[in-house]
């Protein structure tokens, strides 16, 4: 692996000295944009242009703090424009460039002083937009996501697969890391998909695809990190948006998913509230066949299952929070996050043994039932100062998260005789109860040169506590009977130190930008004892280094034409509830354990990517994973038993293909292909693994505008089959149409969607290597769903800068497996 590392930064640094060699003598010219009442101009377009004829040269947009700069200018003498909405458009020059870079003075942008008149816009944003280090998948454009929530979004965005589980994979991996508004969910497993769930659609402004995140992210997510950004009013005054939404799927469950975005934007102060609620009736028919046979093949008995999930959940999330500017370079502020899950999930189950015949030798008929109650509060300070020079900002983040959890359940098994007659019955109860407290701090520094260059330097150090504790009973002529078996409690203490460094260059046509996270990670586990188990604890500690490294080369003077290569090394850790070693129940004859042996994986990527404007890219992709975590289901007695175990390594070779395509002015074409090879290796008790799979992914989405307000969609995805570890899945997909009209002045826009059209996303596969037992599965979550949506935008429409959002909780919160 060493090897493999040093050839790949002996590539780059190879193509990184060719880039140099072949770039021409330019300048880079930069400054700052300042409303008149001291507010950075964040949003400001800056046209730069001849001084000769007025011809565009480039154009730039001002960020959060106001700045602006060209990397790359040739010598001459130029014009600047530089406009904002609600204000009046300024110009300055002649700027005269030579043999230095310019920093030009402070630009002061002055209230325009008319009123603007009304202007329709007819033009639609692309459902996904290409960017130099991320792919952005605009939310609002696709209208059959109307009526959706997070994760239904995610499932329709390029590269994302998520499984019958609700697991997330990126790009043919999984490991991923995600963050809402830059702060990560704290979330993983069942409530990290209850908690995207909640989430509306009509909340979400983006998401934000990352394969390779920059140093100054958390190095946690072996395939990257996805940031879903929620709708965030930027004007001043007093505004709001509404919308409202109800969708039945070809079951007959309905659902609501209801939300309200505020902001009061005044003077110094700034106060914004995000509010949403949603009615989840969700339905899922899951089917399990299993054939065990001798060392001879021969067929020893068979197991069926069918079972009926009908989970009824009530969600709801709250975020307030106040931004106060102290002057014009300084910003204090604090957000305050709620969500709170209560939920009933009754489940019938009738399973069958069949003898080697294929006769049945018994059925049991389950009726289990599940009250659910989860909950996290948290609160986030922050600070921005902007220093001496554009762009100079020093920000600290301190973050609190707590979360709260319990599950109570039942499950009643009835045995019967092939006859009828009922044989044993059996009642187990359980209450499961989770607490966790999260406290995370972290400052970050960013320094620009005049030469074009930059530095990013940043620490962080963050606390995990968590209590679990699994009490289980056996239930006999209604007495409770402790069964000290299953019964545990695990508490888990984490503690993780990081830095990092980054160097970014601008030069003629070449950027480059070079970055090291230092992790220092400790843990202390105990698991308590009970009258039939002794204590256990075990200690870990260690500390890793994560390169990354960028280049990018623009092939022309325009930069239409850019080849971009990156490198990164990241970090999956296990999650707290995977490496608490108790035993949670699934039904009679399955199981799931936990693993405190699990070790983290550490993944290497590779990607070299060629853009064509933002209309066309073509990617390679290479991905070494060392510790491959994975489940593995085995065979234990008379029980199927999942576990998480690590692999020795998985490797990801890939193609990937996109391309946005405007046909004529009412119709684009978007398409995102993948051609992705896994190949997975090793053994674990119970399982060898040697084997590789090639699948194929396709997403494509069409937008058509038409006059008066009208506009529609239809797109959808398709997935060949593919292997992940121990299972192999089936082919599956997706196909989406949706229409709405704007209203009201464009005010409003309503809308009519359609999902899994075709019926077609119905998951399935086998279980392989398993000794003696051949398995399948196949899920069915009724995904057909036909939804109506409604949404209102009220308030002023002056221009304002955007509130800051970001956090110093990173990769905990998404390990929190409740």
């Amino acid at each position: 692996m060493l090897s493999n590392c040093r050839m790949v930064m002996a590539t780059m640094s190879l193509c990184c000295m060719f880039l140099w060699l072949n770039a021409k003598a330019q300048q880079s010219l930069s400054g700052r944009v300042q409303c008149a009442d001291g507010k950075p101009g964040s949003g400001a377009a800056i046209l730069l242009k001849s001084w000769k004829d007025t011809a565009l040269v480039a154009s730039a947009i001002a960020d959060s703090t106001g700045a602006f700069r060209y990397a790359a200018v040739q010598s001459g003498r130029y014009r600047l424009s530089v406009s904002l909405v609600g204000f009046a458009t300024q110009t300055a020059g002649p700027v005269t460039i030579q043999s230095s870079a310019i920093a030009l003075p402070l630009i002061i942008l002055q209230p325009a002083g008319g009123v603007l008149q009304e202007v329709t816009v007819t033009a639609q944003k692309n459902f996904v937009e290409q960017k130099v280090d991320r792919t952005v998948v605009n939310v609002n454009a696709m209208i059959s996501n109307t009526g959706a929530n997070a994760l239904e979004v995610l499932e329709k965005s390029p590269g994302i697969i998520v499984d019958e589980n609700g697991n997330i994979s990126f790009k043919g991996k999984t490991g991923v890391m995600v963050m809402i508004d830059d702060k990560p969910t704290y979330l993983s497993g069942d409530n990290l998909v209850s908690y995207l769930r909640s989430l509306p659609a009509s909340q979400l402004e983006q998401i934000e695809l990352m394969a390779t995140p920059p140093a100054r992210y958390d190095a946690s997510g072996n395939s990257g990190v996805i940031n879903i950004r929620t709708k965030k009013i930027k004007t001043r005054g007093f505004n709001g948006n509404t919308a409202l939404s109800t969708a039945v799927n070809n079951q007959g469950y309905w659902r609501t998913l209801e939300s309200l975005v505020l902001n009061y934007r005044v003077n110094k102060i700034n106060l914004f509230a995000n509010a949403g609620y949603g009615l989840q009736n969700n339905y899922r028919r899951l089917d399990l066949h299993r054939s065990y046979f001798d060392n001879n093949a021969q067929l020893l008995s068979t197991y069926r299952e069918t079972a009926f999930f009908h989970p009824l959940n009530h969600n709801y999330n709250l975020k307030l929070g106040m931004d106060y500017s102290v002057n014009s370079r300084t910003t204090a502020g604090i957000a305050l996050t709620g969500a709170l899950t209560k939920g009933k999930s009754p489940a019938s189950t009738s399973s069958t043994i069949g003898n080697r015949n294929g006769a049945a030798d018994s059925v049991i008929l389950a009726d289990n039932h599940t009250d659910s109650r989860f909950s996290n509060e948290g609160i986030n300070l922050n600070f921005l100062r902007q220093l001496k020079r554009p762009s100079q900002v020093l920000t600290v983040d301190l973050d609190y998260v707590q979360y709260h959890s319990r599950q109570e359940q039942e499950f009643t098994n009835n045995t019967y005789h092939a006859s009828g007659n009922l044989t044993y019955q059996q009642v187990i109860t359980d209450n499961l109860p989770t607490v966790v407290h999260i406290y995370a701090a972290k400052s970050d520094y960013v320094h620009p040169f005049a030469n074009g260059g930059k530095i990013e330097a940043g620490v962080k150090t963050s606390f995990v506590d968590t209590d679990n504790e699994a009490n289980y009973f056996n239930v006999v002529s209604n007495n409770k009977y402790p069964d000290y078996d299953k019964t545990n409690r695990f508490l888990y203490k984490e503690n993780i130190n990081a830095a990092y460094l980054t160097y970014s260059h601008e030069h003629r046509r070449i950027s480059l930008k070079l970055g090291l996270r230092a992790e220092n990670s400790r843990i202390d586990a105990h698991q308590l004892g009970n009258p039939m188990r002794a204590d256990s604890a075990f200690t870990k500690a260690y500390t890793d280094l994560f390169p990354t490294a960028y280049a990018s080369y623009k092939l022309d003077t325009t930069g239409n034409h850019t080849l971009n290569l990156s490198y990164g090394r990241r970090i999956d850790r296990p999650g707290y509830r995977q490496l608490n070693p108790f035993v949670t129940l699934v039904d009679k004859y399955s199981t799931w354990v936990g693993n405190p042996f699990l070790r983290p994986q550490y993944a290497t990527n590779l990607q070299l990517t060629y853009s064509f404007k933002s209309i066309f890219s073509i990617s390679l992709q290479y991905a070494y994973t060392k510790d491959f975590q994975s489940e593995v289901d085995l065979q234990e007695g008379d029980k199927f038993v999942a576990h998480t175990y690590n692999f020795d390594r998985a490797v990801n070779r890939g193609i990937t293909v996109f391309t946005a395509i405007p046909f004529t002015r009412w119709w684009t074409f978007n398409l995102n292909g993948e051609l992705i090879n896994n190949a997975y290796e090793g053994a674990v008790p119970g399982v060898t693994l040697k084997a590789d799979m090639t699948y194929c992914y396709t997403n494509i989405n069409n937008q058509l505008n038409f006059k008066n307000g009208w506009s529609a969609e239809l797109g959808g995805f398709y997935l060949t089959p593919g292997r992940y570890g121990q299972f192999v899945r089936r082919a599956f997909g997706q196909l989406n149409a949706g229409v709405q009209k704007k209203m009201f002045g464009n005010k409003a826009t309503l809308k009519i969607g359609v999902r899994d059209l075709l019926r077609t996303n119905i998951t399935g596969g086998d279980i392989t290597n398993i000794t003696n037992v051949a398995a399948t599965y196949r899920n069915d979550f009724a995904n057909r769903t036909l939804s109506l949506g409604f949404t209102y935008n009220f308030g002023s429409d002056a221009n304002a800068k955007k509130k800051r959002e970001t956090g110093s909780s990173d990769s905990e919160q998404r390990r929190v497996g409740l």
